[in-house]
């Protein structure tokens, strides 16, 4: 790893870690993202030297071309039904394992398959390690029909939240509003700091318009987090309540 730099060489030793979890017939979800990205280039490196037979459900449409393109088996969600593993990258990451993911547009099917799996591993370097989530913007997928007055409904969530005058920003790419893989915007909330996630979380899934927000809540059940020498810090929290939050 001498060549990479040290965030580089942390996600392929947070990925490494993940892809040592996976076994021969197993139905595993594929993340998004630069650090998922590694993650699938090492687990097809390791299919093929080993002979693995895997069914693999991609989280968009950039990483099932990657897989694909690779050699890995790529279903659907609804051919597979259910998934034994998921394993994807978070923006944020705090000390219960909550998250932040969205950064490159793709929360709604990355929690749509993290819900489906028996046991989502997130990988990740030590700089997405957080106390409190909200540094990074908490994006929120909502339908085009109307995205102005949901943004408005929003923006009234978050004053009852004493979160009032955040912005609240649709996200662009190359001049145009961008589109998810859903065909949906995502309007990007600058929050700096979120007092209560789990509140947060309902709140927004409770506005006509947001089709899916980018709190992962009660979803990871372990951390990999990828050191620049190689080395991997696991992190996880215990449960009582097995039940997963979804939306």
């Amino acid at each position: 790893m001498s060549d990479l730099s040290p965030s580089d060489a942390a996600k392929l030793a947070a990925a490494r870690a993940a892809i040592a979890l996976v076994q021969d017939g197993m139905a595993v979800g594929l993340g998004t993202g630069s650090t998922a990205s590694v993650m699938v280039r090492e687990l097809a490196t390791r299919v093929q030297a080993e002979g693995l037979t895997l069914r693999c459900a991609a989280t968009s449409q950039v990483t099932a071309d990657l897989a694909a393109s690779l050699g890995l088996s790529v279903e659907s969600l609804d051919d597979i039904g259910h998934l034994d593993l998921t394993i994807d990258g978070a923006d944020e990451l705090d000390p219960d394992l909550n998250l932040i993911k969205g950064g490159g547009g793709a929360h709604l099917r990355e929690k749509i398959v993290a819900a489906s799996s028996d046991r989502m591993v997130v990988i990740a370097d030590p700089a997405k390690v957080v106390e409190q989530l909200g540094a990074f913007h908490l994006p929120v997928e909502v339908i085009r029909f109307g995205w102005e007055t949901t943004r408005e409904r929003i923006k009234t969530a978050l004053d009852a939240m004493d979160l009032d005058g955040r912005p609240v920003l649709l996200r662009m790419r190359d001049g145009a509003p961008f589109v998810t893989d859903e065909g949906n915007h995502i309007l990007d909330l600058s929050l700096e700091a979120i007092p209560d996630a789990v509140a947060l979380n309902r709140a927004l899934n409770a506005i006509p318009g947001v089709v899916e927000n980018g709190l992962f809540i009660g979803l990871c059940d372990l951390a990999l987090i990828g050191q620049p020498d190689g080395g991997v810090v696991e992190l996880a929290v215990f449960r009582e309540d097995e039940t997963r939050e979804d939306g």
